[in-house]
């Protein structure tokens, strides 16, 4: 991984792409193959590499008792931020993702696209140069389907963001490169205008995914 903007693992349910995310932030380890953070390997970089990860998973794994502040305090102090900067932290990030006037609000309290903003923001404290999301719209409405997206391209102005998906509009216009999987094999890696050239000449995206994975 090198400092690219945005990066997008693209395939059908099934395709490995959880899998990869992963391996990648070391919650599976690898049966062959390196890591490589800057050409040097993750596993040699030990708790420096997990302080360059921001990693949101599949799923809304939320304490829906908690306010949305304590919520974000508790991650905060499990990613080691100093004390004396949390507060900071949880207000910036908060705003960042819009919540800023909710945090006072219990999550159970939260829609399904504010918990995945509040996830958003859980990831990103800290300040991790590598943000990594594993299908985080899934299940959104289209209105919060747009925000978040609006809010991912927002961070990759000075991060690297790396997204997890099987839904084509999610990426189309956002995207720097695309990762094609199929069966956990590596397809395709190339821009959105040349995976279009070749694949669905005259096309899009979507023409792109069902040429490939005739779904």
């Amino acid at each position: 991984i090198r400092d690219r903007d945005y990066m997008d693992y693209f395939g059908p349910n099934g395709a490995g792409k959880s899998t990869l995310m992963n391996i990648i932030t070391d919650n599976l380890k690898l049966d062959s193959g390196k890591i490589l953070w800057n050409g040097q390997e993750s596993k040699t970089l030990g708790a420096k590499y997990r302080e360059i990860l921001g990693y949101m998973p599949q799923g809304q794994g939320l304490y829906n008792g908690f306010t949305a502040k304590r919520f974000l305090n508790y991650i905060a102090v499990l990613k080691e931020v100093p004390k004396e900067e949390i507060e900071m932290q949880i207000q910036k990030v908060s705003k960042s993702v819009n919540l800023q006037d909710e945090l006072g609000k219990k999550i159970g309290m939260y829609s399904g696209g504010m918990k995945q903003r509040l996830l958003i923001a859980a990831t990103i404290i800290g300040n991790p140069k590598l943000l990594i999301f594993d299908e985080p719209t899934a299940g959104l409405d289209p209105k919060e389907r747009i925000r978040v997206k609006k809010i991912m391209s927002e961070l990759a102005k000075d991060k690297i963001v790396i997204i997890a998906t099987h839904i084509v509009p999610d990426i189309e216009n956002i995207a720097n490169e695309i990762i094609i999987l199929k069966d956990g094999i590596l397809r395709e890696k190339n821009t959105p205008e040349e995976l279009i050239r070749k694949y669905a000449e005259n096309g899009d995206l979507e023409d792109v995914y069902m040429n490939i994975f005739g779904e």
